[in-house]
C-alpha cells in the first residue's frame, strides 16, 4: 500500500484553525501551503509525493489511512506542529 498526500504545516494551532476553514471553504489547498506551510514541500504546493506505511509519524499517517482520495483532514497534531492533510492518492 502507497499513499499520495500534500499537507499544510505550522506551528500555531490558531493559524492552523484559519487556514483549515480557508480550505474547507474550498480555498486552494496548493496555493494555502505555498504561502502559509513551514515544510520545504511548500515549494511543491505542499506535495510529499508518493509513499508507504512507516514514512510518516504515526498520527499523520493514522490520519491520512482514513480519509477518502482528495478528502481534506481535520487538524492532526505532531511533534512538528500542525498538519492538514489532503489526500491525493492510492495504490496497492
Amino acid at each position: 500500500m502507497e499513499w499520495r498526500a500534500s499537507h499544510i504545516l505550522v506551528k500555531d494551532r490558531g493559524q492552523a484553525q484559519q487556514i483549515l476553514q480557508r480550505v474547507k471553504s474550498g480555498g486552494n489547498f496548493e496555493a494555502l501551503a505555498r504561502d502559509f506551510s513551514t515544510c520545504p514541500s511548500k515549494a511543491k504546493g505542499g506535495d510529499l509525493g508518493w509513499f508507504g506505511p512507516g514514512k510518516m509519524v504515526p498520527a499523520f499517517e493514522q490520519a491520512l489511512r482514513r480519509l477518502g482520495n482528495g478528502s481534506v483532514s481535520n487538524l492532526v497534531s505532531t511533534q512538528f506542529g500542525y498538519h492538514i492533510i489532503k489526500k491525493t492518492g492510492q495504490r496497492d
